[in-house]
């Protein structure tokens, strides 16, 4: 394989009804779609024909290594700051803990801006400028909007950021340092009304989905989650793992992973895809496994510390993802996030922001249920650093002692002697 050539086709594929959709649609909602209250589930459609491996380290930069395999033209301009390439590491302490001695975390707070949402936004950015596009748009909490602003600051695009006024200061600094025009609501609804006009009025390209009910991401940039499947399946020397556990709120991260690893099935490469697993606050996923998918049903929701991913509505993509695998969904409520949070990094010396360090706290649950065994090599995809709310962490903290210079003063402070 050279990597000069793409094996996307140029055509999305409608995932609700099999209807082929043009590439100049696949950031809009058909009318008929619209009418439903449900999305184009469009994803990207590639002839994997001739393909007999994955290209070497050094054929592009960041994910952009597999470029033959993403929905872009490989001889650029590509956009990357480097992303991709994060390590999978064992946590054998933090797996014991819970019945999982072959426990691992893909740790993504190693990306640029320090989340995974870096592969979506490469791509996805990548994609507007060789479509000669001049301003992205994405509606986000935070990671989703600090990445699309990195990228459009590298790719020279405009970028415009709808965010949510009670989000953590960290989150905005990081969206408004790259230049993005960064505003916020009170009602989070509010940013798809803004969002869609921009998309249909001047034709802003969205990186993040803007129509309710929900429906997940611009459908190429999901497509740069398939490059953690590939790394995934590289780190394991060649093979995949019984179980990848992934933080869920639309579901792009879960979507796009479980087409890296078809991929693999594909190309030859593996016999069988990992069972994709949803790590959520409230449940929507679960209730759509036990009650199957309905457009726009709800579950109950509020204020939670795992803010990124606190939907209350499960979204086409994600259960199709869980289904398809034999997969599974389970919850946590903050008080288990932030304990795992603090288990985890004890344990292993990795901080994971709360919506990520999810993963982690629904282990207990799945282990009880049966969803997962001693004997499975589970995969968390640590999606982000707890350092973008470092507020969170430290409101369950005690304040730090100030002691005298001495030995006995010291052991008085840690509980010792």
């Amino acid at each position: 394989m050279t990597g000069t050539t793409s094996a996307y086709t140029g055509v999305l594929r409608d995932g609700v009804t099999g209807a082929e959709v043009a590439e100049a649609e696949a950031y809009r909602p058909s009318a008929s779609a619209l009418a439903r209250g449900v999305h184009v589930h469009a994803s990207p459609v590639y002839d994997l024909t001739g393909i007999t491996a994955l290209p070497a380290p050094g054929a592009g930069p960041g994910v952009f290594r597999f470029a033959s395999l993403l929905p872009v033209e490989p001889s650029g301009p590509l956009v990357s700051l480097g992303e991709g390439g994060t390590p999978l590491v064992p946590v054998p302490r933090a797996g014991a803990a819970v019945g999982l001695p072959s426990l691992l975390v893909k740790d993504e707070s190693r990306n640029p801006t320090w989340s995974y949402k870096d592969r979506l936004a490469a791509v996805a950015v990548t994609k507007a400028l060789q479509q000669g596009h001049d301003t992205v748009v994405v509606a986000s909490t935070g990671n989703h909007g600090a990445a699309t602003a990195a990228y459009a600051a590298r790719a020279g695009l405009r970028c415009v950021v709808l965010t949510v006024a009670s989000v953590p200061e960290t989150m905005k600094t990081l969206m408004q340092s790259s230049g993005a025009d960064v505003v916020a609501f009170d009602d989070p609804r509010d940013r798809w009304v803004v969002m869609r006009a921009g998309v249909e009025e001047r034709g802003w390209v969205p990186v993040s989905g803007y129509v309710s009910p929900p429906s997940g991401s611009n459908p190429f940039g999901v497509d740069g989650y398939k490059t953690l499947a590939y790394e995934i399946w590289e780190q394991l020397g060649g093979r995949v793992p019984d179980a990848v556990v992934a933080p869920v709120a639309y579901g792009d991260g879960v979507a796009g992973t479980l087409r890296g690893f078809q991929d693999l099935v594909a190309l030859g490469l593996a016999d069988d895809v990992p069972r994709m697993v949803a790590a959520e606050p409230f449940g929507p996923h679960v209730a759509a496994l036990r009650d199957g998918f309905a457009p726009g049903a709800s579950v109950p929701a509020g204020p939670t510390v795992a803010f990124s991913i606190g939907s209350s509505t499960a979204t086409w993509q994600a259960w199709d993802a869980l289904r398809s695998s034999g997969g599974a969904a389970a919850t946590a409520d903050d008080e288990q996030v932030m304990r795992a949070q603090s288990a985890l990094a004890a344990a292993e010396g990795m901080y994971l922001e709360a919506s990520s360090v999810i993963t982690y706290a629904v282990l207990p649950d799945l282990v009880a249920r049966g969803e997962l065994g001693a004997d499975d090599t589970v995969v968390l995809l640590g999606t982000s650093t707890g350092l973008k709310d470092v507020g969170a962490t430290a409101a369950r903290l005690a304040p730090v002692p100030v002691i005298a210079p001495t030995l006995a003063a010291f052991d008085a402070a840690a509980g010792r002697g």
